[in-house]
């Protein structure tokens, strides 16, 4: 799936206007990739646009949403909104075990319960 269309999938399940759903996509794939354990600063499930995977730097966000809503320009709600369409698109676009692989990497990077994929 091609960035774009990814947006608009992203933009329609919450409710967001296509450019701040841009925005919160951009933002909650790069915290993605930086709570990742164990791997280099590229495109964990082959559809992130180049631009992130070329601006990443690994790190551990202290609050996952407060730092997509800092990174996205938008509040803690929207980033919240955003986030749960960001998720709910990856897991129609990339396989099952890819996505379970995404989500026990962020468990294991952050530490427990992650507040918006369980």
């Amino acid at each position: 799936m091609r960035f774009p269309l990814f947006v608009a999938a992203v933009a329609r399940r919450s409710g967001l206007a296509p450019e701040p759903a841009a925005s919160v996509a951009r933002a909650v794939l790069q915290t993605v990739v930086e709570r990742m354990t164990g791997s280099p600063p590229t495109d964990p499930t082959g559809y992130l646009p180049v631009e992130l995977t070329d601006a990443v730097s690994p790190g551990e966000p202290a609050d996952f949403l407060r730092r997509v809503g800092e990174r996205a320009g938008v509040d803690e709600s929207t980033a919240a909104a955003g986030a749960a369409a960001v998720f709910a698109t990856l897991r129609e676009t990339v396989t099952v075990g890819e996505f379970q692989e995404m989500v026990a990497r962020l468990h294991t990077a952050g530490g427990g319960s992650d507040p918006i994929v369980g």
